[in-house]
């Protein structure tokens, strides 16, 4: 018969609790049942296996045999004259089965320590040899905990951060440790369990309440349990812990053996590659700030699964665990938070709990929890491969971790790596907006920074997927993607310049189109408005510099012409729009179709190129529509008399042009209640043809209509 334990006393947090829940499947099927499976339900873990509870409890009790687990190369693992050596002595001098693997590494061990002439534990070159020889020397049996604590790569041994520095933390050493909690669950003379093993074994695997835990160190592994200042409703209060979660979280750790690699894009040195564990990162969800990268020792992405795996799988699953992120292996939190989309799916992971090993509570490290990742497919977290082009991403992330980039660089950057790990998990059109206005902030700053410029290069044009999926059928994203899509609009806003040789944009030392800056966003658009009619004249272009795509149609330049848009959210979409290889057209509002002000319309065709105009009929092939310099300069200044002039030039100068005007009223329209230069900026958004051929009905007289 088979049986499902519910085991809460076994959950993703802390990270003791959920390395205990792989040691205890481990242990069963290693030393039981071959055939035992595990699974993760809500908050707590599944076992599966033919033993009863009973039988299982039993199993732990009077069968289990603890892993050799030893660490001859550290300071405080039992093996020098300073050691305490309680455990230690108690494990070799037994004559009971259970303790016989391991008092045979114990004694194995101390040959290797005699056999060194080591009076200390070893340091530098030294310890590299004795690690070596250890590790030559060790029966197979060893060989688990050995490769989970310690890597040996060509150049000197890698420690990784699950175990501390090979096995200890500190002053801590979890071998040492280890066999102290061993020898407080059994007797070492017969292998009986002692009076308190059984009470401290339910509230484990079960996660029951029980008195008389022990007020001993539990290390990295278990933060709520540490002790110290603010931790208890007192003052202070001591670390306690139960015996046997130490010993079955080090069981589990054993699971964790890596292996060194070399990375194809590393430099030809060994490099530690152990599984789920990159850089930490210091943004997404539940982290604290990029200075606790400095302060931390790694990160591990300890994976969930809902449908049981036998042990054998798991040990598969953590052999695989060295995520790629395209072509090269994931470095930090950021980058597993793009890359575990398809490998959780592909390998029944639901979740990811993230860890970082944080310096906290003085120089100790400590597992810190940061985020429950779900695993789901979200193909928008795929457009940041666009950043990466040329590095780009990579070097922007680089620069903002140096003293000399720019506070505000590093803010932005901040933010930025936020909003993409939002992507990964959530995705949406806001975040991706986000991500673009945060993109256009970086580019304008860095356009006043030497130091950036010098660092990261213009960002690369992406693709028009950014637009199709960031639109949000807004107002403010209509109008920002119809300016950003003017022909060449992105040396307006940037000091830009194309390499001949390699054909990449680059920054330009100096730039006379690239006027954007400070003030408002209508104070911005005028500039770059009028920069762009001084430069149609310098060119000698024949036709007005208002082409581009896509176009907004009538109803949200109205409500921009009316000043109800987000001016500040407008102009952060903008500046990041222009980035983008914006499409064609935008999908179609279904919009209730409106007239503009008499002044919109008399104004629009002026700023309309000849081409449209003739297609849609208003203005006869033969003839061109020029705008008048006039125009523009004088409804910038706001003044009533200024802007009716401006309307007067317009007027004569559509009649002059042959566009047919109405007999009634025989003169411009008045300005009533729209400021002038916010006029004159929503003449400048590029208007949809549709709505382009509605405005001409106001001029072509009745009769030429029908």
């Amino acid at each position: 018969m088979i049986h499902e334990h519910v085991l809460g006393g076994c959950t993703p947090t802390p990270l003791a609790h959920y390395l205990k829940a792989l040691g205890i499947l481990r242990l069963v099927a290693e030393q039981k049942d071959s055939d035992a499976a595990g699974r993760w339900q809500g908050e707590q873990f599944v076992l599966r296996t033919f033993l009863s509870q009973e039988e299982l409890e039993r199993f732990f009790l009077e069968e289990y045999q603890p892993s050799p687990i030893v660490a001859p190369w550290n300071g405080g693992s039992g093996f020098y004259p300073n050691d305490n050596k309680a455990g230690i002595d108690a494990i070799a001098a037994s004559t009971a089965e259970r303790f016989q693997f391991y008092k045979t590494v114990i004694v194995l061990s101390r040959s290797f320590v005699v056999e060194s002439g080591l009076e200390e534990s070893p340091k530098n070159d030294e310890k590299m040899i004795f690690l070596g020889q250890v590790r030559a020397k060790l029966p197979d049996f060893a060989l688990a905990w050995f490769d989970a604590a310690v890597m040996l790569a060509t150049e000197k041994p890698d420690f990784p951060p699950l175990l501390g520095t090979g096995g200890n933390d500190g002053r801590l050493d979890f071998t040492n440790n280890f066999m102290q909690r061993v020898t407080e669950l059994f007797n070492t003379a017969d292998g009986k369990p002692s009076l308190k093993s059984t009470a401290w074994l339910k509230g484990s695997l079960h996660g029951s309440s029980i008195v008389g835990l022990l007020s001993k160190a539990i290390g990295q592994f278990s933060p709520g349990n540490a002790g110290g200042p603010n931790s208890t409703t007192g003052f202070d209060s001591e670390s306690l812990m139960n015996p046997w979660d130490f010993v079955l979280m080090l069981e589990g750790a054993i699971l964790f053996a890596g292996a060194v690699t070399r990375r194809l894009e590393g430099s030809g040195h060994s490099t530690l590659s152990y599984p789920f564990t990159v850089r930490t990162t210091g943004t997404g969800t539940g982290c604290g700030a990029m200075n606790d990268e400095q302060q931390s020792r790694a990160e591990i992405w300890m994976p969930l699964w809902r449908k049981p795996i036998t042990h054998l799988e798991l040990r598969t699953l953590l052999s695989e665990g060295r995520v790629t992120l395209g072509r090269r292996s994931a470095r930090d939190g950021l980058d597993f938070a793009r890359a575990i989309s398809g490998f959780g799916v592909d390998r029944g992971i639901s979740d990811f709990q993230r860890y970082a090993f944080l310096m906290r509570s003085g120089k100790a490290y400590l597992a810190t929890p940061l985020a429950r990742i779900l695993v789901n497919r979200n193909p928008q977290a795929d457009l940041i491969t666009h950043l990466d082009r040329h590095g780009w991403l990579e070097r922007l992330r680089s620069f903002s971790r140096k003293d000399t980039a720019p506070g505000r660089i590093r803010q932005l950057v901040h933010r930025l790596e936020d909003e993409i790990f939002s992507l990964t998990r959530h995705g949406g059109a806001l975040t991706l907006q986000n991500i673009l206005s945060i993109i256009g902030q970086i580019q304008l700053v860095s356009a006043e920074s030497p130091k950036t410029r010098d660092a990261v290069a213009p960002v690369p044009v992406l693709g028009a997927e950014w637009a199709s999926e960031a639109d949000d059928g807004s107002n403010e994203f209509r109008i920002a993607a119809a300016l950003a899509g003017l022909d060449a609009m992105r040396g307006y806003i940037l000091p830009l310049a194309v390499n001949e040789k390699s054909k990449r944009t680059e920054w330009a030392t100096s730039s006379a189109t690239a006027v954007w800056g400070g003030g408002n966003l209508v104070t911005n658009l005028l500039r770059v408005l009028e920069r762009r009619l001084l430069e149609m004249q310098r060119n000698q272009q024949e036709d007005k510099p208002f082409s581009g795509s896509p176009a907004a149609d009538i109803a949200s330049v109205m409500v921009f012409l009316h000043g109800e848009t987000d001016d500040l959210r407008l102009a952060e979409l903008f500046t990041g729009l222009v980035n983008v290889n914006l499409p064609k057209q935008l999908p179609e509002r279904d919009l209730k179709k409106q007239q503009p002000p008499a002044v919109f319309s008399l104004l629009k065709p002026l700023f309309t190129s000849d081409r449209i105009l003739h297609r849609i009929g208003l203005l006869p092939e033969t003839m061109r529509l020029p705008l008048s310099g006039e125009i523009v300069p004088l409804l910038k200044t706001g003044n009533s008399e200024q802007t009716a002039k401006a309307l007067a030039i317009a007027w004569r100068r559509l009649r002059s042009s042959g566009v047919k005007l109405p007999q009634h009223p025989r003169k411009a329209p008045e300005l009533i209640g729209i400021d002038s230069a916010r006029l004159a900026a929503s003449l400048m958004i590029p208007l949809a043809t549709s709505d382009l051929a509605g405005i001409c009905k106001t001029f072509i007289p009745a009769q030429e209509t029908n």
